[in-house]
């Protein structure tokens, strides 16, 4: 089991918190999400348009990244991965990190860490060129992103309420994903469709 980061280490880290004119994305909520193809863990070549009629869930990655450590570590995105898969929603995690930078792996190493982690997602995917990254507007490590089963975006922001890298704020946080899954799955809308993503910035 991973150690939160202590507040020192933390401060030398690239905390990247979205500006206000930062959250207005390149990927617009209510229009069609951008469509990508990427190669995942498994080998395989895998689009958006493969899970049209579903609701899908892009949440953006860094292991070295102490605020995703914070939600794997802590339980949070394991748990919302396992509830929402179990419910048929596709959870996608995507890896922007270049080569070279912090928080790239290769397949091996990405199927380690979300093994040890005991990650839920339906597919790992590489952007190593940050062109999906860049498509969406991800700033954050994590920044997430929900599309509906019509493959519009409805959600697009952080995880949840409580910018810090301490697992011990996750049981007072708000957790936006979450509401977000809820609200599309009552066919009701999304009643916070932005919220400002914080963590690390993506290694682009």
């Amino acid at each position: 089991m991973r150690k939160s980061f202590p507040f020192a280490v933390l401060a030398t880290l690239s905390l990247a918190m979205a500006t206000p004119a930062a959250i207005a994305a390149d990927a617009e909520i209510g229009a069609p999400a951008p469509a990508f193809s990427l190669t995942g863990l498994d080998g395989q070549t895998h689009d958006l348009s493969d899970f049209a009629g579903k609701t899908v869930v892009l949440e953006w990655t860094n292991h070295e990244c102490p605020f995703v450590v914070k939600h794997y570590d802590g339980g949070n995105i394991p748990r919302q991965q396992a509830t929402a898969t179990a419910a048929g929603v596709v959870w996608i995690v995507i890896n922007s990190s270049a080569p070279g930078k912090q928080g790239h792996v290769n397949a091996d190493e990405a199927r380690r860490i979300q093994a040890d982690w005991n990650a839920g997602q339906t597919h790992y995917l590489f952007d190593g060129d940050g062109a999906v990254g860049r498509a969406y507007g991800a700033k954050t490590t994590p920044h997430m992103y929900v599309i509906d089963p019509d493959g519009v975006l409805r959600y697009n922001g952080a995880i949840d309420s409580i910018p810090s890298a301490k697992i011990a704020d996750l049981d007072a946080a708000e957790q936006f994903v979450e509401l977000a899954l809820a609200e599309l799955a009552a066919r009701q809308p999304v009643s916070r469709p932005l919220t400002q993503p914080y963590g690390c910035s993506v290694k682009y």
